[in-house]
Order: structure tokens, then C-alpha cells, then sequence
């Protein structure tokens, strides 16, 4: 197969999922012996333009993983603004040291609809946004490799075939289809409710810089007063990770038993997988 780019896209609120991409596709792009261009579309001004790719071009397309899903907020975006003919593809998603559940299996599908054809698919583990005490270092040195190692795998089969709509398709945890959204559970095992939580602020730690307003993926913080969020939330902690002060926070019982639930439940080192 001609290949003759390789474009890393991602949405990534906290960095995560760009260092597994960006980690990954420079990888596969060396590998394939083409250049690569990295596109940031977690603002949602990037998420309004329309990207289309060619056969000869490989599309790396990574997301973070919400309740076992790619996150809902983002699949209108993802469906509307891509466009291949053809085009070779990598599907990766991340998640937080819990499962990936259906999240890798709705990507490669919404892909498949936008003209792609998905040649190959990874899920990776990263520390979880709610806690810093769940892998906070991931990823590391051993998944560095791993991402590397896929990378080659990966360039092998590209190579290998005469062109994308001839490229066995990856099965994916034995190509289940999308199932629901994960629930989260409270410490005591019982549903959390906290889809309406919205970060709050230290007003006296608060300075106004506006650094939230521009790293909030949904545009949902008020530019001229970041003390109130109008728009919605998605729980990213982007605001929380980007805050020089340490004003931002939440505070909803529900999202605190969560994250209870998942710094008992999700200590053990999950494993990145891919497949193709």
C-alpha cells in the first residue's frame, strides 16, 4: 500500500491520550518512512472544520475513553467532521486503569461510516483523570515501548497489503457490539448520580486568567466571569489540571464516592492491548 502521510488526531483534555497518540503515530510514521503531522481538535473550534484524507494518507485517531464509550459529547463531531476515501486508519482509544469496555469498538465503526477503512486498533491505559493516586505516571517508560512495538506491528501489515479496502478488518474483544454506558457506582457499590456536577472556584485563588475558559473542550466555562459554567460539563478536569492556583474543584458527593469506588476498585496495572 502507498502510503505517504500519517496524520495523528486527538482529543485530549488533560494530555493523556496526546502523548499515547502522538507517541504511537510518530512511531508508525518513522516506521512507514513518511511524515506526520500532529492535529489537536480538543477545542471545539477545531471540532467545527472538515478534515478530508486520501487513500495514500493514514488517519491515527485517538480518544479518551467516558463511561466504557466514546465520550457522547464528542460523537456528533467526530461523525460530521471526518472525511476518507478509503483511507487507512488506526482506531485508539484510552482509559483510566478501569476497561475500555465498547469504547474501541464504537470508534472503528464511527470511522468505518466516515470512509475509513480501520487497519489496525489499540486500547491504552493511562492514569485516571478523577485521582491522582490511580497510575498517575502512566503512561510510562514500559507502555512507551509497548506503543513502539505496536507501531511496528503495525507498519508491517500496512505494508503488507495492496491497499485499505483489502486490509483485514481488526476483531476487537471478539467484534462485540457497542453495549451500554458504564455506570459508575458510589464507594458502598450503589449507582452514582453526578452527570449535572459542574466545577466550582476559590474565589479569593482565583485571578481570573482565563486559562480554564481556553482549555475547556466544550467551551462550557464564562469567558468574561470563569466563576460560572453555563455550558456542560463533561467531567474532563481540564479546568482543574490547568489551573496555576488550585481553584477549581468539585464538590458533589456522589462524584467524590466515585472516585472512593475507583481508587479501591482500580489499582491493579490494567494492560494496553491492541489488535490486528
Amino acid at each position: 500500500m502507498q502510503v505517504d502521510n500519517v496524520y495523528i488526531i486527538y482529543f485530549s483534555p488533560v494530555g493523556h491520550t496526546r502523548r499515547v497518540a502522538e507517541t504511537l503515530g510518530y512511531a508508525l510514521a518513522e516506521r512507514l518512512g513518511v511524515p506526520a503531522f500532529s492535529m489537536d481538535m480538543t477545542k471545539p473550534a477545531k471540532r467545527r472544520e472538515t478534515m478530508s484524507f486520501a487513500p495514500s494518507d493514514v488517519v491515527l485517531l485517538a480518544v479518551p475513553t467516558y463511561a466504557g464509550r466514546v465520550p457522547n459529547k464528542l460523537l456528533p463531531d467526530l461523525k460530521a467532521c471526518f472525511r476518507g476515501d478509503q483511507t487507512p486508519a488506526v482506531a485508539v482509544v484510552t482509559f483510566g486503569n478501569r476497561n475500555f469496555d465498547s469504547s474501541l469498538t464504537e470508534l472503528r465503526d464511527v470511522l468505518e461510516d466516515d470512509g475509513f477503512c480501520v487497519t489496525a486498533a489499540a486500547a491504552c491505559a493511562c492514569g485516571h483523570v478523577f485521582s491522582k493516586r490511580i497510575m498517575p505516571n502512566r503512561p510510562d517508560g514500559t507502555d512507551q515501548e509497548q506503543l513502539v512495538e505496536m507501531a511496528r506491528q503495525m507498519a508491517v501489515k500496512i505494508k503488507s497489503v495492496r491497499s485499505a479496502a483489502a486490509c483485514p478488518r481488526p476483531v476487537i474483544r471478539g467484534d462485540a457490539p457497542v453495549g451500554p454506558y458504564y455506570t459508575p457506582l458510589k464507594a458502598d457499590g450503589t449507582p452514582a448520580h453526578f452527570l449535572k456536577a459542574k466545577p466550582l472556584t476559590e474565589e479569593d485563588q482565583c485571578d481570573r486568567c482565563g486559562l480554564c475558559v481556553t482549555a475547556c473542550p466544550m467551551g462550557a466555562i464564562d469567558r468574561r466571569n470563569p466563576l460560572n459554567v453555563p455550558g456542560t460539563c463533561i467531567k474532563c478536569q481540564a479546568c482543574i489540571a490547568i489551573c496555576p492556583h488550585g481553584a477549581k474543584y468539585f464538590d458533589d458527593a456522589d462524584f467524590f464516592s466515585h472516585v472512593a469506588y475507583l481508587e479501591e476498585h482500580c489499582q491493579a496495572r490494567q494492560e494496553n492491548e491492541w489488535f490486528l
